[in-house]
């Protein structure tokens, strides 16, 4: 008698916003697997560091009631004063690596400054207070934060039921903007996620703010979508950017051909 390959009952959720924290495996494992991030874990303490391989990056998960779970913070370097980053709990992990893997894409970035607004105004957010945006659903908001003037942190808030918070995400002015958009692009991405976790991540049931459908699927395919994520990630680094600079012609060759 032939066995029933095993399944997993998964939900695909959207907003995304609204759809749990999510597996930590999702950012830790391709920065380990595929980016060569070292970790140190000590095991009477439920928290992990990753450093980047030139040890200017360090990423920490740690459990922190009513405070960031995630912090990612980034040394200085010639053209840029160090800057940090930090999420929340809930804030689910394909944000945050969003961020992670356009920190360490070993791809030339565009030149041209890129604006964070851009993703979200393409899906629908709408002005809010003096310089900030709301989601559609309005469950979502992001603010700039400091003086006229100056440099502005970014504060990016979810929020439920009689504006109960579900999780804020904190860039800080100096964080590179194009993470920043990474961010905001993954953010206002409609493309459902996948839990498995049988909503228990879930801040609200609401047919009206979330969608969810549930279908099972092989537990064989579960595991291979983390597999490939590392395999894609890790062939970035084995590409060579192709030079913008014409190939070197070859000298002209002298003398009379026979």
């Amino acid at each position: 008698m032939a066995l029933t390959p095993a399944t997993v009952e998964v939900d695909f959720i959207t907003p995304r916003h609204l759809a749990g924290g999510g597996d930590p495996a999702w950012v830790t494992v391709p920065l380990h697997r595929a980016c060569g991030w070292s970790h140190g874990s000590d095991p009477l303490i439920p928290r992990v560091l990753l450093s980047s391989p030139d040890q200017k990056a360090l990423l920490r998960l740690e459990p922190e009631p009513g405070g960031p779970w995630w912090t990612l913070k980034h040394a200085a370097e010639p053209n840029r004063p160090a800057w940090q980053a930090s999420f929340d709990a809930r804030t689910p992990v394909e944000l945050i690596a969003a961020v992670t893997d356009a920190l360490t894409n070993p791809a030339p970035t565009r030149s041209a400054p890129c604006d964070p607004y851009e993703p979200l105004r393409a899906f629908g957010w709408s002005p809010y207070e003096d310089d900030g945006l709301l989601s559609p659903d309005k469950t979502a908001y992001v603010e700039r934060l400091g003086p006229p003037g100056r440099l502005k942190a970014w504060l990016f808030t979810t929020t439920v039921a009689w504006h109960q918070r579900l999780w804020q995400a904190r860039f800080d002015e100096h964080t590179p903007a194009r993470l920043v958009t990474a961010f905001t692009a993954a953010l206002a991405d409609p493309t459902p996620v996948a839990r498995t976790d049988g909503g228990r991540g879930l801040a609200t049931l609401d047919p009206n703010l979330i969608a969810r459908r549930t279908t099972d699927v092989l537990a064989t395919l579960v595991a291979e979508v983390l597999d490939e994520r590392v395999h894609t990630l890790a062939a970035r680094r084995a590409m060579r950017p192709t030079s913008s600079m014409p190939p070197r012609q070859p000298p002209a060759q002298r003398g009379h051909s026979r």
